[in-house]
């Protein structure tokens, strides 16, 4: 494995992250030992969510208390997502579940809480504030946005810079090989693609960590579909994740991923993930890893290095490589 660092995270932080929402009560067992594969293939960062439901807080802090493991272990927790009733993005309901979050993990910090929607209607002053009163009070160690713009992102840190608070640290939107034609579900954003290439360069310039969403683009490089298969497999996928993805163009890429997966030897899994890691970014890649095995293969993606002509020609801006 290897790490990076993030601003206010006091440990190393693993390029790879898992996902948690295949953690259930009803399969603890499994759970424990999908846990256990994310730490011995070198994976320290989980990320969770307030709304993927109380077992998916409850289990990652059950098992990091029975393995002693709190100290080595990188909670990322996601609050502030819209509920029936609208936006969760202000400061009273960011503490309400910021508190039920710590509470259900039985941690006394957090080490990244990252607010999982924005709401431009809120001044971005009152949510660096409240943010950064709990990273003084040491209720979590830093903080950022998930599927906030970057425009917002930089007026947070402007006023982090002018008032003497905490900036954000880090950002978590979707990237992948694949290009998101269309949000999987609603406010959510992608650095992927050509339309988004003025956003990645920002984020190249700034060097802000980047926790990435679905590097396997939700299953479409999980290496059960193919370009020529995929209509007879469309009802093992969600509609959402097939109008996210399944467009000519990211079957084309999907196409290249499987011959260049079997030039090195390796599963299209790998090459989608490496692809994620290889950019030339700060990024941390979030996969949703099922079983001990998933874990090691997406692990494992890490040793892969693509070239800027491999990347190129995998993302169709090149036709040789």
């Amino acid at each position: 494995m290897k790490y990076g660092e993030i601003p206010g995270v006091k440990k190393p932080v693993s390029r790879v992250a898992q996902g948690s929402m295949m953690l259930s009560r009803a399969n603890l067992d499994d759970s424990f030992a999908l846990l256990d594969a994310m730490m011995e293939n070198g994976i320290n960062l989980l990320d969770t969510a307030n709304c993927y439901g109380e077992d998916n807080e409850r289990i990652p802090g059950e098992w990091c208390a029975s393995r002693n493991v709190r100290d080595d272990f990188i909670m990322l927790a996601k609050g502030a997502h819209p509920d029936r009733d609208g936006s969760r993005c202000y400061p009273e309901a960011i503490n309400e579940e910021l508190n039920l979050s710590l509470d259900r993990m039985g941690f006394d910090y957090i080490d990244l809480y990252v607010l999982h929607r924005d709401d431009t209607s809120v001044p971005v002053g009152e949510l660096v504030d409240c943010l950064s009163d709990h990273v003084d009070a040491g209720r979590i160690h830093a903080f950022g946005g998930s599927n906030w713009t970057v425009e917002r992102i930089q007026e947070a840190n402007e006023y982090a810079a002018a008032n003497g608070r905490t900036p954000f640290a880090v950002s978590s939107p979707n990237f992948s090989l694949a290009v998101q034609h269309k949000p999987v579900w609603d406010d959510c954003l992608t650095i992927g693609g050509p339309a988004e290439a003025e956003t990645r360069a920002w984020y190249k310039k700034t060097n802000m960590a980047l926790v990435t969403w679905s590097s396997t683009a939700r299953g479409f490089f999980s290496g059960r579909i193919t370009s020529a298969n995929h209509e007879e497999m469309a009802g093992q996928f969600w509609d959402c994740d097939r109008e996210a993805f399944w467009y000519p163009d990211n079957f084309q890429r999907l196409d290249r991923a499987y011959e260049l997966a079997e030039e090195k030897g390796v599963s299209v899994a790998h090459i989608a993930v490496a692809f994620v890691l290889s950019y030339p970014l700060n990024v941390f890649a979030l996969v949703g890893s099922a079983t001990p095995e998933e874990v090691r293969i997406n692990a494992a993606a890490i040793n892969i290095e693509l070239t800027p002509e491999e990347i190129a020609w995998l993302d169709l801006e090149s036709d040789s490589r």
